[in-house]
């Protein structure tokens, strides 16, 4: 296979000082698979001490140098060299203690996680496979590399790591491998939220997200709790085809692989079963469901150590998701209004998924009234109309030129924007000083 030539420059300067070096793992793994890789890897059998020497006249940086790698600039790309190496006891199923570093390409490549991510390739390209990788890459397989339990309780974060692949990649998880996850769901408590966001983030944008959702329900409850009163949940309802968990995951493969969109189909729904009412005839409602999704889902992004930002906007597209406003003009100002053109358009992919996961009753009348509330909010947004306080043709000097004071000003101001959003007012400034100047009498 084709290395970049800064790659195989670092793998020949290792070479003609007595040393190997190959490429290793996810380049290697991107580039057999005809994707791109952010960067590459390498290995070798000189210890950090000995790479120093051999890169002495470029620039190195000790970016894990008691683990054994260095990061070396070769004509300004940065490569990541790491001395082969085994590994101790692992703290808290995550870190090893220690590692020792060996001489023996094979001693370093059986402690990594997945066949696909141990296939190796020298300078000129040439593959070195100890474990099969380049088949179960053939066959779109996640295989461990040696016993999978071991490997899940060195690193429970591989647990994630294989589902997030699996998503993204469409892959299958290898019946070994995928029983000894499950079996070693609870090691996930020893993660830290970050690195278990993380992964979600990338595992809920996958083309295979929804499957993997509902395959590795189990697996997902160990992190999310939360979310397990979803699995098996039936709805009783005629708009539904699915259980509540069901629904979520037909949702999620049905929105667009935007992770804000994603992280909203997810948790839109997760509220039901607590506001589950069944009527006299056992059909299903569920009031108040996306304000306790909303609360579910802030307590879980905390947990997981989101940014503010991601938690509010999702938040946000939750507590709307059931928000069924008439096609009319000035309702799609108002929402508008209330948030900006983008918010209302993910709003809309939102509702779309929702209903895309439903029964067949009504679903084309619902997705024609979507497509109807789209074509106004892109009319409304061509037309610069005015939907904030900024876009008045007035402001708080004006109203205080005509006898306004304290709250006074921005409850005016509020008014009049309101009364511009409902197209009661035109957002010209004689007209809105006069009916300001009206009211203050």
């Amino acid at each position: 296979m084709n290395i970049p030539e800064y790659a195989a420059k670092a793998i020949n300067m290792l070479n003609e000082a007595g040393f190997e070096g190959y490429c290793v793992g996810g380049c290697v793994r991107d580039t057999l698979m005809g994707r791109e890789p952010d960067d590459w890897d390498l290995c070798t059998d000189a210890t950090p001490d000995e790479m120093k020497q051999v890169f002495a006249d470029l620039r190195t940086i000790d970016t894990g140098i008691k683990h054994g790698t260095i990061t070396v600039l070769i004509d300004r790309n940065p490569v990541e060299i790491t001395t082969y190496r085994t590994e101790g006891e692992y703290a808290a199923h995550r870190r090893p203690v220690s590692v020792e570093f060996i001489r023996d390409l094979s001693g370093d490549i059986s402690r990594r996680d997945f066949t696909m991510n141990a296939i190796c390739c020298d300078g000129s390209g040439a593959i070195t496979d100890m474990f099969g990788g380049t088949e179960d890459l053939k066959n779109k397989i996640i295989r461990c590399v040696g016993d999978p339990a071991e490997r899940f309780d060195e690193d429970a974060l591989r647990i994630l790591r294989a589902l997030r692949f699996a998503s993204v990649l469409g892959f299958e998880i290898e019946e070994k491998t995928a029983a000894a996850l499950r079996e070693k769901k609870f090691l996930l408590e020893y993660i830290s939220g970050e690195r278990i966001f993380a992964e979600l983030k990338k595992l809920v944008c996958g083309k295979n997200a929804g499957k993997i959702l509902l395959e590795y329900k189990e697996v997902f409850g160990a992190i999310m709790p939360e979310i397990e009163s979803c699995f098996g949940f039936d709805q009783h309802n005629v708009h539904h085809c699915y259980d509540v968990w069901e629904h979520i995951c037909v949702a999620v493969d049905n929105s667009r692989q935007d992770v804000r969109i994603r992280l909203a189909m997810l948790f839109h729904d997760i509220g039901k079963p607590a506001m589950a009412r069944f009527d006299e005839e056992g059909n299903g409602h569920f009031k108040g469901h996306p304000m306790k999704s909303a609360e579910l889902l802030t307590e879980i992004l905390y947990r997981f150590r989101s940014d503010n930002a991601t938690i509010e906007y999702v938040r946000n597209l939750v507590l709307e998701h059931d928000n069924r406003i008439p096609v009319a003009r000035k309702n799609v100002k108002r929402f508008m209004s209330k948030y900006d053109f983008d918010f209302f358009m993910d709003y809309l992919e939102v509702r779309r998924a929702d209903t895309m996961a439903q029964s067949e009753y009504m679903r084309e009348e619902k997705l024609s009234q979507l497509e109807e509330l789209g074509m106004i909010a892109i009319n409304v947004n061509n037309d610069n109309s005015c939907l904030k306080l900024c876009d008045l043709a007035v402001d708080g000097k004006d109203m205080i030129s005509i006898g306004y004071t304290g709250r006074q000003i921005g409850a005016m101001l509020q008014r009049l924007l309101d009364l511009v959003v409902d197209d009661k007012l035109e957002n010209n400034k004689q007209e809105l000083m006069d009916y300001a100047k009206d009211r203050i009498r």
